[in-house]
């Protein structure tokens, strides 16, 4: 058959060109091109690597951050709620000062009225003796006749005004 006989000189030489194009590529990419594209996906990838890890680093560092700031809101809460105890303390203790002056002094006037009533009442009781007294001389007087002193009056109505 012709057909067959002319395959090895047809197509050998196709085939000979074919081998020939694709080494060529094949140095050209495999050898060439393809670990400049791989370096490039490396570092790529290496980039990336590195970005996370540094992300990580940062979320861990932004975590201690916010447990420092929280445990800080914490020690100050605690220092102004002991300033306000303290503060609340002072407070009553200068209102319970004021107050036991207060009750101080009011206890000097109640002290320096009950003196002043107790006087008042004693000069009452004397005038009410003296008036008494002279009540009962005239009366005697008037309705006896008999002349009685003013120290003997003053005596009985004395006597009668404690036992009355």
């Amino acid at each position: 058959m012709p057909q067959i006989d002319q395959i090895a000189a047809t197509y050998g030489s196709q085939i000979f060109w074919l081998l020939l194009t694709f080494g060529i590529t094949f140095f050209v990419i495999g050898l060439g091109m393809f670990p400049k594209i791989q370096g490039t996906v490396d570092a790529r990838d290496k980039r990336i690597a590195d970005d996370l890890e540094a992300a990580r680093a940062a979320n861990v560092t932004a975590d201690e951050l916010e447990e420092s700031y929280r445990v800080k809101m914490e020690n100050d809460r605690s220092e102004a709620q002991a300033l306000v105890e303290a503060s609340k303390a002072k407070a009553n203790a200068a209102a319970e000062k004021r107050k036991d002056k207060a009750n101080a002094d009011i206890a000097t006037k109640l002290a320096a009225a009950e003196a002043d009533i107790k006087a008042r009442a004693g000069e009452a009781l004397k005038e009410i003796e003296g008036v008494s007294a002279e009540v009962a001389q005239d009366m005697v007087a008037k309705i006896s006749g008999a002349k009685v002193t003013k120290a003997a009056a003053l005596k009985e109505t004395k006597a009668a005004l404690k036992h009355g």
